[in-house]
C-alpha cells in the first residue's frame, strides 16, 4: 500500500537530488519574471520541444514582446521567425497571436486563473492550463507531462495509459501539499536520472521505494 509518508519521503529525496540541477524552462521563466503571461507563452512554446530550444525561443520572443498588446502587434510570420525552431512553430505562432488577442478582447490583458477558462484558449490543453495555474499563480494544480506520467507509473503510484488518466489518478492519491512541486521535480528527475530508456537506477536515491515497473534495462 502506498502511504502519504512514503510519497513524502520519495519526493523529499527527489527534491534533494535535483537541487543542484537547473529547473525546467517554464519554472525558470516563472521564477525570473513572476508573470503569468510569460509563463503561458513559455508553456505553449515548450510543448514537444527540448528545454534548450524553448529557452532560446523565449529569450528572442520576450525581447520583442512581454505583454499581450506587444505580442498581438507582431505578425504571425514575425512570431514564427522569433520562435523557430520550436516544434510546430507555425501552429504555435498562430496560437500565440490568437491568445494575445483573446486576452485583450475578453480579459483586459490578464491571464485567467481558472482551468476551465484557460482551456478555451487556442493551443491550451490541460497540461498547459495546469502549469499556468501552478507556476503562474502558485495555485496547486496537477500538471502531467510525459515525465510525470512515466515516472508515476514506474513508481507504482498509478496504473494508467495516458497523461489525462494519470492526472485524475494522482489527484486522488497525491497529498495536495506536493502538487505545486511534483511536476517540475519529476520533469527534472526524468531529464537527468529517471530517463525513458536505461534510467540510472544503480545509485538512485529512491531505489528502495521504486518497483521499477516497466523498466527492462537500466544503468
Amino acid at each position: 500500500m502506498i502511504t502519504n509518508r512514503a510519497i513524502s519521503t520519495v519526493i523529499g529525496k527527489v527534491r534533494s537530488e535535483m537541487s543542484h540541477e537547473s529547473p525546467p524552462v517554464v519554472t525558470m521563466v516563472a521564477r525570473m519574471a513572476k508573470d503569468s503571461f510569460r509563463v503561458l507563452v513559455a508553456t505553449v512554446l515548450s510543448l514537444r520541444t527540448q528545454d534548450k530550444v524553448t529557452a532560446a525561443a523565449c529569450d528572442r520572443l520576450f525581447a520583442r514582446a512581454v505583454t499581450p498588446k506587444q505580442l498581438a502587434m507582431l505578425s504571425a510570420n514575425e512570431i514564427e521567425k522569433l520562435i523557430y525552431p520550436v516544434g510546430f512553430y507555425r501552429t504555435k505562432a498562430k496560437s500565440l497571436k490568437a491568445i494575445a488577442k483573446k486576452l485583450l478582447d475578453e480579459y483586459n490583458g490578464t491571464v485567467p486563473s481558472d482551468i476551465d477558462t484557460l482551456l478555451t484558449f487556442p493551443g491550451v490543453g490541460r497540461k498547459t492550463a495546469n502549469l499556468v495555474l501552478s507556476e503562474g499563480y502558485n495555485i496547486p494544480a496537477m500538471c502531467v507531462d510525459t515525465h510525470v506520467h512515466r515516472i508515476s507509473n514506474r513508481w507504482g503510484y498509478v496504473n494508467t495509459t495516458t497523461p489525462e488518466k494519470t492526472e485524475t489518478a494522482l489527484r486522488a492519491i497525491l497529498p495536495k501539499k506536493h502538487w505545486l512541486e511534483y511536476n517540475y521535480l519529476l520533469v527534472a528527475f526524468g531529464q537527468h536520472r529517471c530517463t525513458p530508456l536505461r534510467p540510472r537506477c544503480s545509485d538512485c536515491p529512491v531505489r528502495q521505494w521504486c518497483p521499477r515497473i516497466g523498466v527492462t534495462t537500466s544503468r
